[in-house]
């Protein structure tokens, strides 16, 4: 492996790609991450993130880096509203975030667990093969060579690694298109979750001092979709047309699109090559879940990838990563098009929203809905059991009586390094003799749960937390560690010195 410029070369220098080089440091993979632009992109179409996001930025001890974080107690699907409330943390997510900001803080982790980001390195050509792969690299320096033992795309939409993988991208082309502008000047009414009006909709968001974003869908002066931007008079147009609110004297910091394009990699991994983030998935924004999605896709991705480089990663581990996440992509894509239905559908629709009105009103319903959209019903086959936890992700927990004395409060800490963690809550030495032998590669930790306000440990002895954050084993009051084992081979591979 001496001829590897890096383990795994990530394409693309944004969200999901800086975390993703972020992880794979934390587990000491060396990561080159290259990225076509000369300087990050200063302007955000994602405003915010998801409580899933919310969770795995604090699972790294990333959030107190964000500051004081304003979350989303009431927002909407489809323009309906929904309290978000009725989960545990009550919030759809974080809000007044700028993607650009979000980009700039996974950056400095990245780098500073020493990632290498080269600018100005856009992909030309790959050739993948048993062993390794090779991208032909235009620099600033000329075209170079460069070759690593795996290679991931994260390089939006239009993906070269995945078009030169030879991945498909199957899914329906745009029928709408939405104008976007950050303006200051006016004193605009906030319009948080998007408002219907005649002939269309039309959005206000705070974001920064003085500044809003505003976004409109005109339905029936709708353009064909094309790839030329609007120019800011035409925007203040239609925003006149639709809200009777003359904007003209604004001043656009920013104006863009977009569409409702969906389409999904009909495969997340081609040999040693992997996509994620909008390589791997487009739909229409809606509550920044592509870039929360994306997030989930590096977090999954990193350790499975960072096991089969240190040796140990049991038969099949890399193709759970297509297995787990297309199915979660795949349902982001269907419900911003069922949103995008309730939302910006003619009046034709209103008895379908009528009716998602009244589902609305029974709490089983906006959990379902609620879960679904913040990114917390995610759940995977990890195998046999019937705990609740059980493949869902583990909320964040206040322990005490950590018998390892190191300080950390919450199980949350514990996943800061990225490592695995069996949590014996029981203080069973059972449990901890069963672990014994994975501990070069897992955390054994000897802790009570805080009785309040959590409850989603009652009737649980132990658990296996994966890196990601996901419980992969449960056992519960007086089992014992029976398939504590079984559940760390089945994901972390066969202990030293055991064949």
């Amino acid at each position: 492996m001496d001829d590897f410029d890096a383990d795994v070369i990530v394409v693309g220098a944004g969200p999901t790609g800086l975390m993703l080089a972020g992880e794979l440091r934390l587990a000491g993979v060396s990561v080159l991450v290259l990225e076509r632009l000369a300087e990050p992109v200063q302007q955000s179409r994602a405003l915010g993130f998801s409580a899933r996001a919310i969770e795995e930025f604090d699972q790294r001890g990333l959030l107190p880096r964000f500051g004081e974080i304003q979350t989303i107690p009431v927002g909407h699907f489809g323009g309906l509203p929904v309290d978000f409330r009725v989960l545990e943390r009550g919030s759809y997510g974080a809000r007044g975030i700028p993607q650009s900001r979000t980009e700039a803080i996974l950056a400095e982790w990245a780098t500073g667990l020493g990632a290498e980001v080269r600018r100005r390195h856009e992909v030309t050509g790959l050739e993948a093969g048993q062993d390794g792969v090779g991208l032909e690299v235009a620099t600033p320096d000329g075209p170079a060579r460069l070759r690593a033992a795996y290679v991931v795309g994260c390089d939006g939409a239009h993906s070269a690694v995945r078009r030169l993988a030879g991945l498909g991208f199957p899914g329906t082309d745009p029928v709408i298109e939405m104008w976007l502008a950050d303006v200051t000047g006016p004193q605009l009414r906030p319009r948080f979750s998007g408002e219907r009006v005649p002939g269309g909709m039309v959005m206000v968001l705070p974001a920064g001092p003085q500044v809003y974003r505003i976004g409109l869908y005109e339905r029936a002066a709708r353009p064909p979709v094309t790839d030329r931007m609007p120019d800011f008079a035409e925007v203040a147009d239609a925003w006149q047309r639709l809200t009777g609110e003359d904007i003209h004297d604004a001043t656009p910091l920013w104006v863009s699109k977009f569409t409702d394009a969906s389409r999904q990699a009909g495969s997340y991994r081609q040999g040693r090559v992997f996509v994620a983030g909008d390589a791997a998935h487009i739909h229409l924004p809606q509550g920044a879940q592509g870039m929360s999605a994306g997030i989930g896709d590096a977090m999954n991705l990193a350790w499975k990838l960072a096991a089969d480089l240190g040796g140990h990663a049991p038969a099949g581990l890399l193709d759970t990563y297509h297995s787990e996440r297309h199915a979660v992509g795949e349902r982001v894509i269907a419900n911003t098009l069922t949103q995008r239905i309730l939302y910006l559908g003619d009046d034709e629709l209103q008895p379908l929203r009528e009716l998602f009105g009244e589902l609305l009103t029974h709490e089983s319903v906006r959990r379902h809905l609620a879960g679904m959209v913040a990114g917390l019903d995610i759940r995977y086959d990890v195998g046999p059991g019937d705990h609740p936890l059980l493949g869902a992700r583990l909320p964040d927990h206040e322990l005490v009586g950590d018998a390892a004395g190191s300080g950390k409060t919450t199980a949350f800490e514990w996943l800061h390094a990225g490592r695995p963690v069996v949590l014996d809550l029981a203080d069973d030495p059972r449990i901890r003799t069963a672990a014994e032998p994975w501990r070069d590669r897992v955390e054994v930790v000897t802790a009570t749960a805080h009785a309040e306000p959590w409850t989603s440990l009652d009737g649980l002895d132990a658990l296996l937390v994966r890196p990601d954050g996901y419980v992969a084993w449960t056992a519960a009051t007086g089992a014992g560690p029976g398939g504590l084992p079984t559940a760390l081979a089945r994901w972390f591979g066969a202990p030293p010195n055991r064949h």
